[in-house]
């Protein structure tokens, strides 16, 4: 079964780390553009980061600018968003995206709780 799987989240105090992992399985990631979005309660979902395919040109949303790094590992399948210095406000689930020509992939998330 082709699918993506995130891990990871937790509840973490303000000013802390968390490390996200996006596995996939049934396939190989290495051929796709892969992203992570967020959704808030009571928010629409939004763009958190995004790393090409050769992991040689990443891009972020302001708002975690300078905090969060996304990463891949090719021989691990799996693409990574290390996130420091959480703040109350990057509580939300975090999804894992995977695209190429051939499919756009949406993991189920994963929670993220930041407060003390």
């Amino acid at each position: 079964q082709v699918q993506l799987v995130e891990s990871g989240g937790g509840l973490v105090q303000p000013g802390g780390s968390l490390r996200l992992s996006c596995a996939a399985s049934g396939y190989a990631l290495s051929s796709d553009t892969m992203s992570w979005y967020r959704q808030a309660p009571g928010k629409e979902r939004e763009f958190v980061a995004v790393i090409t395919t050769s992991g040689g040109s990443t891009n972020y949303a302001d708002s975690v600018k300078g905090r969060f790094t996304i990463s891949r590992d090719h021989a691990k399948n799996t693409v990574y968003l290390q996130m420091n210095s959480l703040k109350p406000e990057d509580t939300a689930v975090y999804y894992c995206r995977g695209r190429s020509s051939k499919m756009d992939l949406w993991g189920k998330g994963t929670l993220v709780t930041v407060s003390s």
